[in-house]
């Protein structure tokens, strides 16, 4: 059902990015009190829900994003603003317990060192390397969505609670 306090436009915004984000945090690197999480990409779709999620989770979030977004991940309620623009996320995130990459290439390849042992990398946009991840002896997994009715009614409550702001940039 859609959150009653979504509109339809705002309610479209929400299941396959809502899903992603939620299959990344709570399903595959079922994120705990007290650790520490990267967003790559935070200011994109994905980083809209992921970020609020990994904090009703009890994570301190570090987020990535150009210079612009860097008062909007703020807004959403980073820890910690990186742009990558200006600075180099590896000297400031180290030893973190989840990396959620929504940007792939170059920024996935830094990223292994990044997770500490026993911690997982979840890359939305490419394929995680077995052998990067042995080398730093971190879990990896490569996530495609998928639809679950369960979890949207999860993901509804919280929108419908204000823990989840959803944000329109542009509707057509």
């Amino acid at each position: 059902l859609k959150p009653a306090t979504l509109s339809f436009a705002e309610a479209a915004a929400v299941p396959s990015i809502a899903l992603t984000a939620w299959q990344s945090l709570v399903d595959k690197a079922n994120v705990q009190p007290g650790q520490t999480v990267v967003i790559q990409g935070a200011s994109g779709g994905v980083g809209i829900f992921a970020i609020p999620i990994a904090k009703i989770r009890g994570a301190r979030v570090l987020a990535t994003a150009s210079t612009a977004n860097q008062d909007f991940l703020k807004q959403l309620g980073a820890d910690v603003a990186i742009d990558y623009k200006t600075q180099k996320f590896e000297d400031i995130a180290k030893d973190v317990d989840v990396v959620v990459d929504g940007v792939g290439g170059e920024t996935l390849k830094r990223s292994y060192p990044i997770v500490k042992r026993g911690g997982i990398l979840v890359s939305l946009v490419g394929r995680v390397d077995q052998a990067e991840l042995d080398k730093y002896g971190i879990r990896g997994v490569s996530l495609e969505a998928q639809y679950n009715g369960d979890q949207l009614a999860e993901i509804g409550k919280l929108i419908d609670a204000k823990k989840i702001k959803v944000v329109v940039s542009e509707t057509f």
